[in-house]
């Protein structure tokens, strides 16, 4: 029998599973739809199984038949894993900030991995929030990037939700370094502003162009410099530097997986197509606050941008980086860093 990571029987697999994947997740309590192997009885089978991940698991007896999953479609096995995804940005309330388990972590020079908010305050209410008010967010830098258009514009890579977090977000939106929930105050700690933006089927991303005052070198806080982009491939061994668990690893199980996320703030739930999918080694991989971090291969060649995982942090999902830099027109910088390296990243004393 084919392993679930042979490449001409995931072939055979994705139309089906593309087939089938919209109507698996109108179902209730369908969060997503990938490739994986059938796991019975809390062991591996070594059948490749199209897999659908539901926030609770129920009985058979529990669930009508217009919402059951077949064990079967064409001749492939399917299988029904109970796991729930949260895009992973901060949400604070506004004056709520001080005092959190946040990093106090100010660089010197801007470079992938570091804390990263909008300066503008965001207006939530509930189901989105407990309690109506204004709120303060925060995420991470991802990588230096440049215009594809010959312009040479600088910016810095990260997701939408971390960068324009709802529908009411402008170009030249103000954005700080630390974010406002870690510290940082605007204007004092403004390192750029929004520049271009993309909610995609397959990319959750945003570039901030960075002023001319703030220095930043083409490498990744205690990663080191960028060695260019790749390509995921299922196996690979992966690190990503977040701002709340900082340097962690693990392995792509795919690159195939379909997550219907709640953006929430008037964008809704939104899906998102063929994205990487990592499993934690050890757990977690990421969590609230490491949106927007961008995830490396051992070579230090990135291959994608991080933006959710999910609520146990055994699993992280990344929009494959070829797909980023084309929707937002940008390169990689992969330029050496300048003498202060990565290292520029100093904590701060408490």
């Amino acid at each position: 029998m084919a392993k679930n990571d042979d490449p001409m029987r995931r072939d055979q697999i994705r139309p089906v599973k593309r087939r089938v994947e919209d109507e698996f997740l109108a179902r209730p309590g369908v969060v997503g739809v990938d490739i994986g192997e059938k796991v019975t009885g809390g062991r591996s089978t070594g059948r490749p199984a199209i897999v659908v991940y539901v926030q609770r698991k129920r009985p058979a007896d529990e669930v009508s038949q217009s919402e059951l999953i077949p064990e079967e479609i064409d001749g492939i096995a399917t299988d029904v894993v109970e796991e729930d995804y949260v895009l992973h940005q901060v949400v604070l309330p506004i004056g709520s900030e001080a005092g959190t388990p946040a990093p106090a972590e100010v660089a010197r020079a801007i470079v992938g991995g570091l804390s990263m908010g909008p300066c503008r305050p965001i207006r939530l209410a509930p189901p989105d929030v407990p309690v109506p008010g204004e709120y303060s967010t925060a995420g991470t830098t991802g990588a230096v990037v440049t215009d594809r258009g010959g312009s040479g514009t600088v910016m810095m890579l990260t997701n939408f939700h971390v960068a324009c977090v709802d529908d009411a977000w402008s170009v030249g939106d103000t954005m700080a370094h630390p974010s406002r929930v870690d510290g940082g105050q605007c204007p004092r700690d403004v390192f750029g502003t929004l520049a271009r933006c993309t909610l995609s089927s397959h990319v959750d991303g945003a570039v901030v162009e960075l002023v001319e005052s703030r220095t930043h070198d083409c490498a990744i806080a205690d990663l080191g410099p960028i060695a260019g982009e790749a390509e995921a491939t299922i196996g690979m061994a992966v690190r990503k530097r977040g701002r709340t668990t900082r340097v962690t690893s693990g392995r792509i199980a795919s690159t195939d997986a379909t997550l219907a996320l709640n953006y929430g703030n008037g964008l809704g739930i939104r899906t998102l197509r063929d994205q990487i999918r990592i499993i934690a080694d050890p757990v977690p991989f990421g969590d609230r606050g490491d949106s927007g971090a961008v995830v490396v291969d051992g070579a230090n060649r990135v291959v994608g941008l991080y933006f959710a995982g999910s609520r146990d942090g055994r699993s992280g999902f990344a929009n494959p980086i070829g797909r980023v830099l084309e929707e937002l027109d940008v390169r990689l910088c992969t330029q050496p860093p300048s003498p202060r390296g990565p290292d520029s990243a100093k904590r701060a004393e408490s």
